[in-house]
């Protein structure tokens, strides 16, 4: 019974040891998006500048509420002094207390404007986030598909480096039989090593490409990619999507709220001319040993200050034209956006129509070029056609075959820079999860 248990915990361990490595986990494009998001720093540095803007607003809610200081001061003398007359003028110890409020204001209520201010940037930083977000996840699918492409054109490669090792099997065997001469061997050879160099090239691209996919979104070195294709082609309608942009986009709102900040900038520098008002409250308490006649030993006081200062050298016309001068800014800004985000998103939809036209001619071709390299290599075997027949019509599909996945997965991609264009990517991503 021992030697029995015995083999069977051997056996235990040796499963538990010995067990295969797990499948790398296959991610989706969204799955990937979802990773890129949780490990970026840019993502991070984003999401701050958010937290920063509401850290400003509450600098600026604290000009709207009383400031309170609380003191205390102690005194130690030499010695007490009297005067002539036996009235104390120097006690041997003395200290004082108190708390004291403050508050100043402008009559035009600027510290309002700068609140308003404080509260548009944080809307801003919002939607610049989201402007950051949507480059970053088309960057992200933009390294996604690199993966996809390097792993087609390394199946590529292969599959003419095969075609290739059976195309020099089949001269070296008329070559030996005499069908062939020499040189036909030799271009047979040179077009095959030229192919595994392709092949070599094509594997360190893929890694490369995995490698900065890694990087970006921080998936494990082992992965593998679910290759999905568009259900739908996408309808581009620029006319329509235009319009979709000016609602959708995150950057010209961005740039909308830059002007209306800019605009209530000048409001607050105009405040600037208007007088200020300040208010305070102190209760102090005093006590002295010995104590003095005169000694007040409890006070409590408020008042008020109003301060104009008529001449500053030119500070606040200065500050004020400033302010005018960024409001116009921000309008021309916000204006060239928008026609910025025209030109974009016309040269996305030209390219989308542009890649989906030429897909099915590429497709075409590849068909062609598959059927016209199967009959010539027959025709070869047969002694019908020349060896440089045969080159011609590998070299034919092996165009047709990169054309056609370099157009593929660029179409894919053309279709998520439209939807960037047009302000609705990240509504796409968050409507697939």
């Amino acid at each position: 019974m021992k030697k029995i248990l015995s083999c069977w915990v051997i056996a235990l361990l040796s499963i538990c040891i010995f067990v295969p490595e797990s499948v790398a986990r296959e991610y989706t494009l969204s799955e990937i998006y979802q990773k890129a998001l949780k490990s970026s720093e840019k993502m991070e540095m984003a999401r701050e500048n958010v937290f920063i803007s509401q850290m400003s607003k509450n600098k600026a809610l604290s000009l709207l509420i009383p400031r309170v200081t609380a003191y205390g001061t102690y005194n130690r003398f030499t010695d007490d002094k009297y005067n002539s007359s036996g009235t104390l003028i120097q006690p041997d110890q003395s200290g004082t207390w108190g708390v004291r409020a403050d508050q100043s204001f402008s009559l035009s209520a600027r510290e309002l404007d700068a609140l308003k201010i404080a509260g548009q940037s944080i809307t801003k930083s919002g939607y610049d986030l989201d402007a950051a977000k949507s480059d970053f996840l088309l960057a992200v699918a933009s390294y996604y598909y690199n993966v996809l492409k390097a792993q087609k054109a390394l199946e590529i490669t292969n599959d003419n480096m095969e075609r290739l090792t059976q195309y020099h099997h089949f001269v070296e065997t008329r070559v030996k039989v005499g069908e062939l001469t020499k040189t036909s061997l030799l271009r047979a050879e040179g077009e095959l090593s030229g192919a595994r160099a392709d092949y070599l090239r094509a594997t360190n691209t893929l890694q490369l490409a995995r490698a900065t996919l890694v990087r970006i979104t921080g998936v494990e070195n082992d992965f593998s990619l679910k290759d999905e294709k568009s259900s739908s082609p996408e309808v581009c309608e620029v006319d329509r999507l235009r319009q979709t942009a000016l609602n959708a986009r995150a950057d010209l709102k961005s740039y909308d709220v830059q002007t209306k900040m800019a605009e209530q900038q000048v409001k607050y520098a105009r405040g600037a001319f208007w007088p200020s008002v300040g208010l305070f409250a102190v209760y102090n308490g005093a006590d002295q040993y010995p104590a003095g006649s005169t000694l007040n030993r409890e006070s409590i006081l408020a008042g008020a200050s109003l301060t104009f200062p008529f001449f500053e050298g030119g500070l606040r016309m200065a500050e004020f034209k400033e302010a005018k001068a960024k409001e116009r800014q921000a309008r021309l800004a916000y204006d060239d956006m928008k026609k910025n985000v025209d030109i974009e998103l016309r040269a996305a939809c030209l390219d989308l129509d542009t890649l989906k036209g030429s897909l099915k001619f590429f497709e075409d071709q590849q068909t062609f070029a598959k059927d016209n390299y199967n009959a010539v290599l027959k025709q070869f075997e047969n002694g019908l056609a020349t060896s440089l027949d045969v080159m011609d019509a590998n070299t034919l599909l092996l165009t047709s075959d990169k054309n056609v996945a370099e157009a593929i997965y660029n179409y894919q991609l053309a279709s998520l820079n439209v939807k960037r264009s047009s302000g609705t990517l990240l509504q796409f991503i968050n409507a697939e999860k």
